[in-house]
């Protein structure tokens, strides 16, 4: 999927590029402080694959898809491991809109212009979270030598040192203590691909169903694109002329994201938000359930990262988060973790556990407001 009729639709190359150019630095460390980070860091990793298997009673489908490589990269390294996924996940839909696009008098070369400037776009986005992302679990970039993943499609684990580091200062926690607990947590997901044989794929077809859907009619994007200027704005249609909400009490604005979304994407992406929320809840409920017995200072630790988590950096970048629906992600984790810690509280890991059968007994996005409603379901019916 690099290039469609000689012309891309997304210059990848120019959007490492302008991630790698408009990126922060790191802080700054020495070499050898460097070297040592990254020892750390794999010796971490690797000490949390028992303490996160003993505690969640997952273990690996296979040994094949446990050997899954840690990768502890820069910000830089991070940015090209997803662009390599990006471009495997999207080459569904910018095959459609090249189709599209071949129709189209002039096609090729403002397929060329606007692959320059998508390809900048997606490099300005991936710059801003280059910085923040602590670490991931990588399951969709394809295997190269450059990218190593594990056998039969297994992913990988990036850890971002120079935002560990960052965030350990900031927070001015115990940075031995702090990384081990990150690892808890980038463990877990790990954990939960290789334990769950089923996901990556249920994921993957989520989110081929959410591309599918997306309306490239280029007179029905710009409507959505001009009702969802007109909405962040404070003007949406109906609404008085300085913005104010219709009578019943004020309501909390979607993201630019969401309102360029077709009906039938906010259905799929309410499955998915289930999912990322289970994910990430239970991630962050591992990460915190473990840390007592390995983690001395982890209740400071997790005090300090909550606040910083729901305040954000600054003005700035909590306007950008809420544009781009990063504060969804934000919730994830809260109502994911309430969702996991209530089942376990009420019916034990083994019953939580039921969660990872099949894509049936999966959440719904009510159920992980309603963890009862999960409970009857899944439990109750089958008992």
């Amino acid at each position: 999927m690099t290039s469609l009729g000689g012309v891309q639709m997304v210059d990848w190359n120019l959007a490492v590029a302008t991630a790698t150019r408009l990126g922060r630095p790191g802080p700054e460390v020495s070499r050898e402080e460097a070297r040592g980070i990254v020892a750390e860091l794999r010796r971490h990793a690797k000490v949390s694959e028992e303490h996160v298997r003993d505690f969640t009673r997952l273990t690996p489908a296979n040994p094949e898809m446990a050997d899954t490589p840690v990768l502890v990269v820069d910000r830089p390294g991070w940015v090209r491991a997803n662009v390599a996924g990006f471009r495997e996940l999207l080459s569904p839909l910018l095959a459609k809109v090249e189709e599209r696009r071949a129709g189209t008098p002039g096609g090729a070369v403002l397929g060329a212009v606007g692959g320059k400037v998508t390809g900048v776009e997606v490099g300005m986005l991936l710059s801003f979270l280059s910085s923040r992302v602590l670490g991931q679990y990588e399951t969709f970039a394809p295997v190269s030598r450059d990218l190593p993943g594990g056998a039969d499609g297994g992913g990988r684990l990036l850890l971002v040192a120079p935002n560990i580091v960052h965030v350990e200062r900031e927070l001015e926690v115990d940075p031995h203590d702090f990384r081990l607990w990150v690892c808890l947590h980038e463990e877990t997901h790990r954990t939960q691909f290789t334990a769950v044989p089923w996901l990556r794929d249920h994921l993957r077809m989520e989110i081929q169903s959410f591309l599918e859907q997306t309306d490239i009619d280029p007179t029905t994007l710009l409507e959505r694109l001009r009702e969802a200027v007109q909405s962040l704005s404070g003007n949406k249609p109906g609404e008085g002329a300085g913005g104010e909400a219709p009578e019943g009490g004020a309501e909390e604005r979607p993201s630019l994201v969401e309102l360029v979304q077709t009906p039938a994407q906010r259905e799929v992406l309410g499955r998915l938000t289930a999912v990322m929320s289970l994910l990430e809840g239970h991630a962050d409920y591992v990460m915190d359930g473990v840390g007592p017995q390995v983690v001395p200072t982890v209740t400071e630790i997790r005090e300090k990262f909550q606040k910083r988590r729901a305040t954000g950096a600054g003005r700035l970048d909590m306007a950008l988060r809420k544009l781009l629906g990063l504060d969804a992600k934000l919730r994830q984790y809260r109502d994911g973790e309430r969702f996991v810690r209530t089942v376990v509280d009420e019916v034990g890991m083994e019953g939580f556990n039921r969660v990872w059968t099949s894509p049936n007994t999966l959440p719904t996005k009510a159920e992980i407001a309603r963890p009862a409603e999960w409970i009857a379901r899944v439990h109750r019916k089958s008992d």
